[in-house]
Order: structure tokens, then sequence, then C-alpha cells
């Protein structure tokens, strides 16, 4: 059973070090569903992480269907993540109807090469989950992150279960949104999904002193809020799951 945590600083980097879980998926802005994080931060990864990376490759926030010039910056950082020597690259278009954009996909896991590619949960908002399903598995997608277009991924579970069972090993179906070490056990006994994808997340106030009460973001109290992972809920995890 491999579980990924997705994470968006080195702080969270560090803790997930000490967690005993699979693989980090690394991203930027996980509050509006993860972007292609920072050169930066990708390069400072790769040198802390103990574990192997999956790096989000989504340019921007809003849909998945990108513009020529957005294929074409996917394309550059995933070349970026294959000389950094990343693990997997986490990617997902659309078409306007709303279907896999098999081109911009086929494009894009041909980039990739020898990494893993994992399809993300731009498949929970497209039509016809069996025929996307069967598409991926085409395209040679390593993984697919699904909440059974929902949600959550405990109230997806009966979509997740099905697309387990039409996958039949082809392809990996990874439970993602919502999984805690509340629900964890029961969604694999419900779904047998292959893997579990969670950000684990709990929130911090910086020891920074304000001089102004000047918002960055929605609110001057937002500022103060660092989002990282949670070393107790990912221990709680795996315990529930019988892992330590």
């Amino acid at each position: 059973m491999n579980i990924e945590v997705c994470v968006e600083n080195s702080e969270s980097i560090h803790v997930v070090n000490h967690s005993g879980v699979e693989r980090i998926e690394l991203c930027s802005a996980l509050a509006v569903g993860g972007l292609t994080p920072c050169y930066g931060l990708l390069k400072s990864a790769v040198k802390i992480a103990q574990m192997p990376i999956a790096m989000m490759i989504r340019p921007r926030a809003g849909d998945f269907l990108f513009s020529r010039d957005e294929v074409a910056m996917m394309v550059d950082d995933i070349q970026m993540a294959r000389e950094l020597g990343v693990h997997c690259v986490v990617i997902g278009a659309l078409t306007e109807r709303g279907e896999i954009d098999i081109a911009t996909t086929q494009r894009l896991v041909e980039a990739a090469g020898p990494m893993e590619v994992t399809f993300h949960r731009a498949f929970d908002v497209c039509a016809n989950p069996q025929t996307a399903l069967e598409t991926l598995i085409d395209l040679g997608c390593t993984r697919l992150l699904t909440s059974g277009q929902a949600p959550s991924a405990w109230l997806g579970r009966e979509l997740i279960a099905k697309l387990v069972d039409q996958a039949h090993g082809r392809i990996s179906i990874m439970a993602g949104a919502g999984v805690s070490a509340q629900n964890a056990k029961d969604l694999l006994a419900v779904t047998h999904a292959d893997e579990l994808h969670l950000s684990a997340k709990r929130f911090r106030y910086s020891a920074m002193a304000r001089q102004s009460a000047v918002a960055m973001g929605k609110s001057a109290d937002d500022d103060q809020r660092i989002m990282v992972t949670d070393g107790e809920e990912l221990a709680k995890l795996r315990q529930s799951l019988g892992l330590s």
C-alpha cells in the first residue's frame, strides 16, 4: 500500500521524511488544487526528500483546457523535472467537451519519458469516466488520482471501486480527497484502491511580528497562517492501516 502526501514547502518535506510514507507530491498553491512548483523549491526537494517525488505539472489555476502556449510550458516543466531527477510527473488536460485531451496528454507522456505519470483529479470533472479510464490506460499513464468524481473519496467510493475493477491492474488507482486516519481503512475496504493520496495539512501561525494590517491575500489573518504537513496525522493514518 503506497501512501502519497502532497506538500507545498520544504518544512513539510522534512515532516514527511520522518513519516514512513512512500511518495511526495510536490506542488505550489494547494489551496487551488496544486500548481507547478518553482525551480528553487523543486531543486531543494530533490536534495532533501528521502522518498520519490511526484511533481505537479499545472501552469495555472482554473480549468484543465490548456492553450498551445500553456502546453509548451508544461513540456518545459517536465523536461526540468527529468533533468533534476524527479520520479514522477502529475498531469491532467481536458477538451472543451470535458473529455481527456488525447493529443496533449500523449505529448506530456512522451515528454516524461522514463518517469512515471499520474493523471490527476482533472479526471473528476471529465465526461464518461469509464471511457476516460481506458483512454488513460491506452496513453500509458502509470496511475490515476481520483475522488470518484465526488467532493471526497469517501463520497465517491462506489465509482472508485468500479474503476479499480475496470482497471484490473492495468493502471494504479489512487484514491484522494478528504482521506484521513478516520476513514482510510474503511475506504480501502470498500474500494480496494491501490494507493492513497492526502495532504494531512494543518496550519501554524507565523512567528513574524506584523507591522501593519495590510493583507497580501483575502485577509491579514490568512497571511499569518502557513499550511504545513501534520506529522501526527500521518502517524495516525499509518497506525489505522496497521503499517506502524
